[in-house]
């Protein structure tokens, strides 16, 4: 022991046998903390102003918000996001006095936002981080699921109030910006929307969290997004993290067996959120009353509304174009609304767009995007300046060709001229594929596989990495949807099909649709069915992509749920049954010398749970008995998927 530690241990022990003997502990003048009370930290060479302010809402709770004003604003416009992701980290984030460094990396715009000298403001919702009251995730409207007086769209209301009366900075428009829970965020601000409110920009926004966005799709759980669950809602200011214990994830979920058995074994039942997944594992009311797109095609949309989508988005592939669906379906059309669909990831629009992992574009379509669309969206909207040219309807990229194009609606495949010909995908003998024509009488047969839950297919190639975002570690999970998709062709339970090679350009244009025939030795099954363009053996300009099989639109649909969304029912063993289920949007060119493949699966794991393929109430609380191999049969006649080709009059 040295004679610093053994100086400590006689103080103690004088302490200690003063305690105990009822005398005073000696004391010792204190030194004087170099640490000040409270930091008035210089703003010196800033070129924009914080305040950060507790704006009341209408049952007194106070939401912690965050404000930056460009030096010398005059009649400058807002714009707001709000967010559980703690507004005081996401306008720190560069030692900079500038502003655009200040918001660069998270920033929805920070170059149009800068440039546009726009009042940013960033808030803290309800029960999370600086702000008050209680949090509830995805907080439903008023209503049967919120006796509350308050939602997010009240506090949307009270704070734009709030924000109209209080900066004389403003010109008094304001807009509303954000991506995946600030884009449900966005949209809720539409309501009720106050009068301020002049803008809406929902971008890559969660919709509908059961038909195809962050929990299920077509009833499978996506199980990755647990760790989300947990670390979103068991503490204010997410300090608790999910932890791993596999440097693959595919061994801890396998190891785990259920979804709900991991949720068990990791204390998950503390989430208010987990408890009420596992309460509500079909489409009832839970669900369906807190979808976006059934809210708002309730009522009339009154702000003008620009929906950002992005053709790969590894978590809410669904709800924009779902949204534009709804809306434009109303009767009087929606005039006030547009959307732009970009070749991104989640959240793509605001990062370098030009190119996905192995897959470039011909340009930055993400810097093309935020010039030439949301500028112009933004200053009409928030500045009153009129644009060049009226913005179009749609605006959407064309992959395969790499092109913008300007569009009077979605789904359509050109300006104008051209039709949507519902075309058939169709499985041949020898695991080809006919595009078009007529079924083959003569053809009766199937092709089968095993589907074993103890071997399940990989999303991805393995290892699989958490879904995280720093790639020196592995973990691209946004931008998995483009991974290469031979190492699950080379599988035997998977069923893989080829056309010939493509003489001439091959365009579709909105939701490929699945019909499907298929049999299964267990009482449950999922079913899985991928569209991917299979490029040239060789690409010169690109050697990788020699072979590359890129997914253009896939999804998952769980047995189950064949004849109801809400009330799930066993299938009968080993007899065929039809399945009919859309898959994401796309706007794609497949072009000559490419190919056209359709590969089907029974699983896609981790990133959903493992169907036991025996039927059980509920699969979250499936025993390990009850996972067991299953034989499944296609039959190739009554298959197909039908393509929203688009031809030329």
């Amino acid at each position: 022991m040295n004679l610093t530690a053994a100086g400590r241990w006689s103080a103690l022990l004088l302490a200690l046998v003063a305690a105990l003997a009822g005398a005073e502990p000696p004391s010792y003048p204190e030194l004087p903390s170099d640490t000040p009370q409270t930091l008035h930290a210089s703003r010196l060479g800033f070129d924009h102003e914080r305040r950060v302010v507790q704006i009341p809402m209408r049952d007194g709770t106070l939401l912690n918000t965050v404000i930056l004003i460009p030096k010398g604003a005059k009649n400058a416009p807002i714009l707001l996001t709000r967010t559980p992701y703690n507004a005081a980290e996401l306008t720190s984030h560069a030692e900079s006095a500038h502003l655009e460094s200040v918001i660069q990396g998270y920033d929805h715009a920070a170059d149009v936002i800068v440039e546009g000298g726009y009042i940013r403001v960033v808030q803290d919702i309800r029960g999370k981080y600086d702000s008050e009251g209680d949090y509830v995730l995805t907080r439903p409207f008023r209503g049967p699921l919120n006796a509350t007086p308050v939602d997010h769209a009240t506090d949307t209301w009270d704070t734009i109030d709030w924000l109209v009366k209080n900066l004389p900075e403003s010109n008094g428009r304001v807009g509303i910006i954000g991506i995946s829970y600030d884009g449900f965020l966005s949209l809720a601000a539409l309501v009720d929307p106050h009068p301020a409110l002049k803008a809406a920009v929902p971008m890559n926004p969660m919709v509908d969290g059961w038909r195809g966005d962050d929990w299920f799709h077509h009833g499978a759980f996506r199980q990755t997004g647990i760790s989300y669950v947990y670390e979103q809602v068991v503490t204010r200011k997410n300090e608790a993290k999910w932890y791993s214990t596999h440097y693959d994830d595919y061994e801890a979920f396998l190891q785990a067996g259920s979804a709900g058995a991991l949720g068990r074994q990791r204390g998950l039942e503390q989430s208010g959120y987990w408890r009420k997944l596992l309460a509500h594992p079909s489409y009832d009311a839970f669900w369906q009353q807190q979808a976006m797109d059934k809210l708002l095609a309730a009522r009339p949309l009154t702000v003008p509304t620009l929906l950002v989508h992005s053709w790969w988005d590894a978590e809410d592939i669904y709800g924009a174009p779902a949204v534009y669906q709804a809306l434009s379906a109303r009767p009087d059309g929606s005039p006030l609304l547009h959307m732009a669909m970009g070749p991104w990831v989640h959240g793509g629009a605001i990062g370098d767009g030009s190119f996905i992992g192995a897959i470039r574009f011909r340009s930055d379509t993400a810097w093309e995007f935020r010039q030439q669309v949301l500028k112009p969206f933004l200053d009409e909207h928030l500045k009153g300046l009129k644009p060049e040219r009226p913005l179009a309807r749609v605006t959407a990229y064309e992959t395969g060709s790499g092109r913008w194009q300007a569009l009077d609606g979605w789904p359509r495949g050109c300006a104008s001229g051209c039709r949507i010909q519902p075309t058939p995908l169709r499985l041949q003998p020898g695991f080809r594929l006919a595009i078009g024509g007529d079924p083959q009488p003569a053809d009766t047969g199937y092709d089968e596989y095993v589907s074993d839950p103890a071997k399940p297919v990989p999303y991805r190639q393995r290892p699989i990495r958490p879904t995280g975002y720093d790639e020196s570690k592995g973990m691209t999970w946004p931008r998995w949807l483009v991974d290469d998709q031979r190492e699950a062709s080379g599988r035997t339970d998977v069923l893989t099909y080829t056309s010939e090679v493509l003489t001439r350009p091959m365009k579709i244009a909105g939701e490929p649709l699945v019909q499907l025939l298929a049999s299964t030795s267990g009482s449950d099954s999922d079913w899985v069915v991928k569209l991917i363009d299979v490029y040239p053996d060789e690409v010169a300009a690109q050697p990788a992509l020699g072979g590359y099989q890129l997914m253009v639109s896939g999804d998952i649909f769980r047995g189950r749920y064949r004849e109801s969304w809400s009330e799930p029912k066993a299938l009968k063993p080993g007899e065929p049954l039809a399945y009919r289920f859309a898959l994401p949007n796309a706007n794609h060119v497949f072009l000559p010398g490419h190919r056209v493949m359709v590969q089907i699966q029974s699983s896609w794991f981790p990133l959903y749970d493992r169907n036991p393929q025996t039927f059980v109430p509920s699969i979250f609380d499936a025993a390990p008995a009850d996972y067991r191999a299953a034989t499944q049969r296609v039959y190739r006649q009554a298959t197909q998927i039908t393509l929203p080709l688009v031809v030329a009059p």
